[in-house]
This record gives C-alpha cells, structure tokens and sequence, in this order.
C-alpha cells in the first residue's frame, strides 16, 4: 500500500512539474505556499474592507476616490528607491522587513476596529502607511521570483505563477472578507490579514536563495545615479517604454472599477456589503483563469498581440459593465475584466523580466510597478472625481473608451516589440545550445 501511494504521489508530482516546472524548486514552492495565504488578507484589507468602511463612514464617492489616492500615492514616491534597493540589497531581507512592518499596521487596524475608535482620518493615516509599504514590497517580490527558480527556462512560468498566486489570493481574500464582514464585521477582517503575515514570514525564513552579486550604495546622489541608469535604460528602448506606456495607461483608466465598486455595489445594485463581496471576487476569478492559461504557456513569443486584445476587451467589458443593472450580469462582466486584465499585465511582465538585464532587474520592475500601480492614485481620483460630476456610469464609459484608444495606439508598435522579441529569444537560444 505504500509503494502504491508512493508511486501515485511521483506520478501526481512528474505531471505537476512537467506542466508547472517552476514547482520543481524549493524556494519557489516556499514563496508561493506562504504570500498566498499573506496575500490574501491583504487584498480582503485593501479590496474590500478598507473600501466599504471608507464609504460606511463618509457615504460620498468622491471621498471614496480621495481615499483611493490617498493610500497609493505613497507607492508611487517609493517604487523608484524600492527598484534601487531590489537590485543592491538582499531580496529576501527586504520582503521580510516589509512583512514585518505590514504586521504592525495591520494590527493598529485590528485594534482600532476592535475598540470602535476607528474614524475617517484615522483611516486615511494608515492608508497612507500602508501605501508606503507596498510601494516598498512590489518591485521586491517580482524580482524576487526569478531568484526562487534556478532554471532561466522555467522563469516564465514562475512569472506566470506568481500572477496566479496573486489571483488566487485575489478571490480568496475578498470572499473570505464578505463572509466575516456579513457574519462577525469588518474588525474580523483585520484580524485575519494580521494573522496571516505569520506564514508569510516563517516561509521567507526557510527559502535558501544563492547569493548574488550587489553593489553598495554609499550616498544619496549613488542613488539618485542609479535611478537615472535605471530610467535612461527602459527609456532608450522602443519596446519596453511602449509597453510601459500601455501598463500607465492601465493603471489609469483600466483599474478605474475597483475604485467606484461601493457605489456600484450599494447604490447602482442596491446591494450591502455581500455584494460588494460577490463583484469584488468576480475579477479575482476571471483573473486566475487568465493566469492558468499563461502558466501553461510556453515562450514569450506572441504575447505582444495578447497585450493589443486584452486592453481592447478591457475597454469593451468596462463600458458594459458600467450600462448593467443586475448582480448576476455585472458578475460575469467582471469577470471578463479580471480576465482581460491580468493577460495584458502578466504577458508585459512576462516579456520583460525574461529579457531584462539581470544587474537592472529592480529598477526595470520598479518602472515596471510605478507605470501600473503608480497610476492607480490618479486613476481612483479621475475615477471619483467623474463619479462625482457625471455619475458612476459615465466615469466608467470614459475609461472604458481610453483603454480602447490606448489598445488602438499600441498596435502600431507592435512591429518593434515583435522584432525585439524575435531577436532575443533566438539569441538565448543560441547560448543554451553552446
């Protein structure tokens, strides 16, 4: 009986790596088993219940929107130095510290809840906190998955992966956030994402990464001279600032639902907070589906012809979603969204980080977060502000129609982007076969 179990168990494990190889590693394992579960109190915090508590306390969409900008726009001061420390500092380290911090704030949260002395402003304050740290986390953990896989040929589905873990714990956060907040209230919330760093933390300990090699910064202007190589780097190639440009306009226009989901959610749909919880885990959905796809992938050749479809279907998906009047239709709608979404996101980090320079890696995934999420801040207050004037249904109609525009304009360097392609993956080809 136990060779049979045992046999059953390498069998199960060669399907698993032939199709998912980046399994095959420790670290990455590690990786994924621990952020998925610190992942996904995070997005029930910032998904769902920091946004309905936001709108439970003042009722007003454009505070809402405040609120949105407010906790991003630390991220998009930060991102650029986090790259810079990615590149020079040990990774590792650096996920742990911001764990460690995100803890803390998570508890403050908890308490507060815990002994009603939450308000608004207060809300506001460790917002802004907790924007500050996940400026600091992003480039850090893209760059980190490379690491945890030592096989280059296996990067793209690590990368893949990655986005997955971060889908999942996309659906099962705000899930989970519906069911507490229905049942025991949004403190409970709170209390969870602070319980979940611990295996975060306990994970990262236990990765065993090779050293590499980093240099040391000795002063402000070293920093600033870094940034400066970093930018003139993704700048003076076609390609990747075309690419950069598509993920600003993302993270402007195309996130734009996320911010008005409590007006939609409570005033459009008539809903409460399990309805919030129902379309706040709908994208999540749609976005895994979109990720199992891209982890089955092979290659980054054709992705560039992905990225023109999906913003298009965005754009598409958006404006429908906007004109329904029902839970079940606006679901499916979201869905599309979530899917669409993260094709166009993961396939550009895909194509970047395979063909990135290693010594530059932080600072181009640095541009890379700063060009998605930098853009959010401005996007829920574009988002709000619409709401605001012109209601929630027109705010989405606009940003709808630009992500279309924006899909229209990048086709026309698709051209470049494919050459560039072509040209570096042959010649990794070349260098695996000598």
């Amino acid at each position: 009986m136990k060779i049979w179990n045992r046999q059953l168990g390498d069998g199960v494990s060669s399907i698993i790596y032939h199709y998912l190889p980046a399994f095959r590693w420790r670290n990455f394992r590690l990786f994924f088993g621990g952020q998925l579960l610190s992942l996904s109190g995070t997005f029930m915090t910032q998904q769902l219940t920091i946004p309905w508590l936001v709108y439970d306390l003042t009722k007003s969409a454009w505070l809402l929107g405040v609120a949105g900008f407010v906790q991003f726009l630390p991220t998009l001061l930060l991102i650029p130095f986090s790259g810079v420390l990615s590149d020079r500092w040990s990774r590792r380290e650096l996920l742990i510290l911001v764990q460690i911090l995100g803890i803390s704030v998570s508890l403050a949260l908890t308490v507060l809840t815990f002994t009603n002395w939450i308000t608004f402003p207060i809300l506001l304050i460790l917002s802004v906190l907790n924007g500050l740290l996940k400026g600091l986390d992003m480039p850090v953990r893209h760059t980190i998955v490379t690491e945890t896989v030592d096989d280059q040929a296996h990067w793209s589905n690590a990368i893949a992966l990655n986005s997955v873990m971060l889908s999942s714990s996309l659906v099962l956060g705000p899930a989970m956030g519906g069911i507490l907040i229905g049942m025991l209230g949004v403190k409970y919330c709170f209390l969870y994402d602070t319980v979940s760093y611990i295996p975060a933390i306990l994970t990262l300990l236990a990765m065993r990464l090779k050293p590499r090699s980093t240099q040391t910064l000795t002063n402000m202007r070293d920093t600033f001279e870094k940034l400066r190589e970093g930018f003139e780097y993704v700048s003076q190639f076609q390609p990747i600032r075309a690419i950069l440009l598509m993920l600003a306009l993302q993270g402007l226009f195309g996130m734009s639902h996320v911010a008005l989901m409590p007006v939609f959610a409570a005033k459009i749909l008539n809903g409460d907070a399990t309805t919030m919880a129902h379309l706040g885990t709908s994208a999540p959905i749609g976005s895994l589906l979109a990720c199992l796809y891209l982890s089955i992938r092979r290659g980054i050749v054709g992705l560039e012809r992905v990225i023109v479809v999906a913003q298009a279907l965005i754009g598409m998906s958006t404006i429908s979603f906007s004109l329904s009047r029902q839970v079940g239709l606006s679901m499916i709608l979201l869905l599309f969204i979530g899917c669409f979404s993260i094709l166009q996101i993961t396939s550009s980090n895909m194509i970047i980080q395979t063909l990135v320079a290693e010594d530059k890696r932080g600072r181009v995934m640095s541009f890379y977060a700063l060009a998605m999420v930098g853009m959010m801040p401005f996007g829920n207050l574009l988002a709000g502000t619409l709401a605001d004037n012109f209601g929630a249904t027109n705010a989405l109609i606009v940003c709808g129609s630009m992500s279309i525009l924006g899909s229209l304009w990048f086709s026309t360097q698709l051209p470049a982007v494919s050459r560039w392609i072509a040209s570096h993956t042959s010649r990794f080809s070349l260098e695996k076969l000598n």
